[in-house]
């Protein structure tokens, strides 16, 4: 069995042992569920530490050169004179997946660690839960387009219940509203995959092929074909390459989320459970920026480096807007999911440098804002679990009430503000170093840009330490009085063995990046190399 495909389908496995014990053994389920994260996670660190490095373990464009690769006939079928539909199953890795496979496994970990504030319905939220997770594993290591397709799409339906069905008040609006913004993405995102499928010919069978290695080789392209740059094909009048490349990136970029694709994302964080509001902030979002990375730029690099600028401004956009926005917010979960908003807006910037520095910045924010962000709504979920408030104003002097807890908040606020030490400091530095150098090297992005992302790191100061200072500092004074001074325990060993981890992990990815740059770095370059040879 080859380890991506157990990474992959490990929940599935665990989920049919969910689906034939009775419901008398629902205490059970959690438990299952936390068997098969921790496996999953054992698994992905195996590869992490199995990983070779060097420009011959590359990846990127190099299809012998990506690591635990499994490549089988999937669907196949006979079209006579027009040839041979062939669909594979082809999963492997390079350096940019492999630290995004391990991050997602430890994420979901803790998400299962946070559920067990679920009371109703057990058997169907894990089942949910366990369907979702194989489709998050499966994005990371599809290395064919249809079936990088499915498991985008599987994500969908889960999330879709989970937020609809054990969510906030507002669940069913929230639900919907993420529903239908991230299917307007992917309905014409599946026309411009079959556009490229049309496109592309596979030099080994002569037939057309979804393998995206495939297409990212312009030799591979049929001369007249609808995506062929050489044809200079339109659609609605535009060249057909650059509206592929618009509807790839509309349809990523509503996952990440950028201005003014966002509106989906406060709402949705908002009324969804604690678990997923950790899945969604943790694993979902980077799956945008993977896609961009992945797709976007592997297979349409002559329009990323022609429209990096436009790419770079809502990158600069969305750190702003986002900051300024959680500046204004009174309820603190929703505060976390605009800055993450801000702080996502940093992973674009550093991508339409295409630098070598920005594109590692942006992949080690992604790992970075993983960890903090799950972090930081599983901290929320502890408060609100106790007294079902989320109001900044209503809380005030609990470094008094809950020590322990305003550790671990410090520790999430200080890490999340940039600062030296912690993995968000190095991920922004890289960042904006790879924009300041963007203008010198290639010209796409100006100076400017790199101070208006300074301007969003002092901006997210501001709204974390006034955060800070209100609801932990002072004497005590508590909206719900002494009925809330009982219910505000400090953390349970549960939530601190959730909490110690990603603490542990954004302080290990500050003092040693390492960890992520030693496994990405001849990715990046070789990724880098491409761009600049289109």
């Amino acid at each position: 069995m080859n380890l991506l495909t157990l990474l992959i389908f490990i929940p599935v496995l665990f989920a049919l042992v969910i689906v034939l014990l009775p419901s008398s053994q629902r205490g059970s389920f959690k438990y299952i569920t936390l068997l098969a994260t921790l496996l999953q996670l054992g698994i992905s660190i195996y590869i992490y530490l199995n990983f070779k490095t060097g420009t011959a373990s590359a990846g990127v464009n190099h299809e012998n050169q990506f690591q635990f690769v499994q490549k089988l006939p999937w669907i196949g079928l006979n079209l006579g004179s027009m040839g041979k539909l062939q669909i594979d199953y082809f999963v492997g890795i390079d350096g940019i997946s492999v630290t995004l496979l391990v991050m997602s496994a430890l994420v979901m970990v803790v998400a299962t660690l946070a559920s067990w504030e679920i009371k109703s319905n057990l058997k169907g939220f894990f089942l949910l839960f366990l369907l979702l997770d194989m489709a998050v594993m499966g994005v990371f290591c599809a290395l064919d387009f249809f079936l990088f397709y499915l498991f985008y799409e599987l994500m969908l339906l889960p999330l879709y219940f989970l937020i609809g069905m054990w969510g906030g008040v507002r669940r069913e609006y929230a639900a919907i509203k993420f529903f239908l913004y991230t299917l307007f993405g992917s309905v014409f995102m599946l026309l411009v995959m079959v556009g490229l499928y049309l496109s592309v010919n596979d030099p080994a069978t002569g037939s057309h092929t979804f393998n995206i290695i495939q297409m990212m080789n312009p030799a591979n392209y049929t001369p007249g074909s609808v995506f062929s740059a050489a044809a200079h094909q339109t659609i609605l009048e535009m060249p057909a390459r650059t509206v592929g490349f618009v509807v790839l990136f509309i349809a990523f970029a509503i996952k990440v989320p950028v201005v003014p694709l966002h509106t989906w994302l406060p709402d949705a964080h908002v009324e969804a459970p604690t678990p997923v509001s950790i899945i969604l902030a943790g694993v979902l979002l980077k799956i945008g920026g993977y896609g961009i990375i992945r797709i976007c730029l592997g297979i349409f690099p002559e329009i990323a480096s022609s429209g990096a600028f436009w790419l770079g401004l809502i990158g600069v956009i969305s750190i702003l807007y986002g900051a300024c926005n959680a500046l204004a917010q009174r309820d603190l979960k929703r505060m976390i999911a605009y800055s993450s908003v801000s702080h996502m807006g940093f992973v674009l910037l550093g991508i339409a440098s295409q630098t070598a520095e920005g594109v590692s910045g942006a992949v080690m924010q992604m790992v970075s804002h993983g960890f903090l962000s799950s972090m930081l709504f599983f901290l929320v979920g502890v408060v609100y679990n106790r007294v079902h408030d989320r109001d900044i104003y209503h809380f005030r002097g609990l470094g008094t009430q809950m020590p322990q807890y305003t550790a671990f908040v410090m520790v999430a606020f200080f890490a999340s503000v940039g600062l030296p030490g912690f993995s968000a400091f190095v991920a922004e530095a890289f960042t904006l170093a790879g924009t300041f150098k963007s203008p010198t090297v290639n010209g796409l992005l100006p100076y400017w840009m790199a101070v208006c992302g300074s301007v969003g790191i002092l901006l997210g100061a501001a709204y974390f330490l006034w955060t800070l200072q209100r609801m932990f500092f002072g004497k005590v004074s508590l909206k719900g009085g002494e009925v809330w001074k009982i219910a505000l325990t400090d953390v349970s060993t549960r939530e601190k063995l959730a909490l110690i981890p990603l603490a542990l992990a954004a302080l290990a990815l500050g003092l040693m990046p390492s960890l992520v740059f030693g496994k990405i770095n001849d990715s990046v370059l070789a990724l880098i190399q491409f761009l600049q040879a289109k």
